[in-house]
């Protein structure tokens, strides 16, 4: 039950991004918190001497536009060396300030998209005989005891904004639009034919069929001059009306049928005339 309880507060704290020296409130950064009261009630100046107008303080920051979180913090001796991935904390400190060297505190960074565990909080008590819950003891330096508390962390992640929809894409869909209704056949208008009296043989007995297929405009072009004018053969070549069927006979006979090329060799027409004229010189006038 306590784990569950811890778990659930975790997630509502930002991670620490860094851990820094600073001399006072003056000197500590805007985005950064400075400690300077221990749990216990104590002031948490580093530097203990009388009189004394400066000192240094732990503060820290939990700004995460830099991309990066502490994923841990250590205390180790001035005899150490320094674990690999892990750095100095910085210091924000007056000239006339110094740290001591004696013990250093230093943090491991790590890129906010890749954490798993990261420090939450950190805390500090003067007497090493308090106990801090849901803390984990970091280590002593100078008389005072750093603890910190840790916790898992996840990016958040960015939602996105409502963005306003149109009726024109409210409209879009993927699906097969449905088929309009079928509406009853019509039958098409054909026109009525003229009375016989006024039309020839001819176009009385022409189908419904030709109406069909004629264009929307055909109506005037279909009539010609032709159309009530009775057709009859000229009595000269009516073999039933005279008796002149042999002269008629011999008179198709003389008649010759020409091919293509006797037309074109009767009419040809070379141009030898025009362009032996054009390939005269003309006279040049002297000016």
């Amino acid at each position: 039950m306590t784990d569950r309880m811890s778990l659930m507060e975790h997630a509502n704290v930002l991670p620490l991004t860094a851990v820094a020296w600073s001399s006072n409130f003056g000197s500590c950064p805007k985005n950064f918190t400075l400690i300077s009261i221990t749990e216990d009630g104590a002031a948490a100046n580093f530097t203990r001497g009388f009189a004394m107008k400066s000192g240094y303080y732990l503060c820290f920051s939990k700004d995460l536009k830099g991309g990066v979180v502490v994923s841990d913090i250590q205390i180790i001796s001035d005899k150490d060396s320094i674990p690999h991935g892990y750095s100095y904390i910085t210091e924000y400190l007056d000239p006339k300030t110094t740290v001591s060297k004696k013990k250093r505190v230093i943090v491991r960074t790590i890129p906010v998209a890749s954490v798993e565990m990261a420090v939450l909080d950190i805390k500090l008590t003067a007497k090493s005989k308090m106990l801090l819950q849901h803390y984990t003891y970091v280590g002593d330096i100078n008389g005072y005891v750093l603890w910190c508390r840790k916790g898992p962390f996840s990016t958040p992640v960015p939602k996105a904004k409502p963005r306003s929809v149109s009726l024109e894409l409210c409209g879009l869909s993927l699906d097969e639009p449905s088929a309009p209704p079928r509406l009853p056949l019509q039958h098409r208008n054909v026109p009525a034919t003229q009375p016989q009296s006024r039309l020839s043989h001819r176009r009385h007995t022409l189908q419904v069929r030709d109406f069909l297929e004629t264009s929307g405009d055909s109506s005037v072009q279909a009539i010609t001059a032709l159309d009530g004018v009775p057709f009859s053969l000229h009595p000269d070549f009516d073999l039933q009306a005279n008796d002149t069927a042999l002269q008629l006979n011999s008179q198709l006979g003389n008649i010759r049928i020409k091919t293509v090329k006797d037309i074109e060799n009767e009419y040809n027409y070379t141009f030898a005339v025009e362009e032996s004229a054009a390939k005269r010189i003309r006279p040049s006038v002297s000016t």
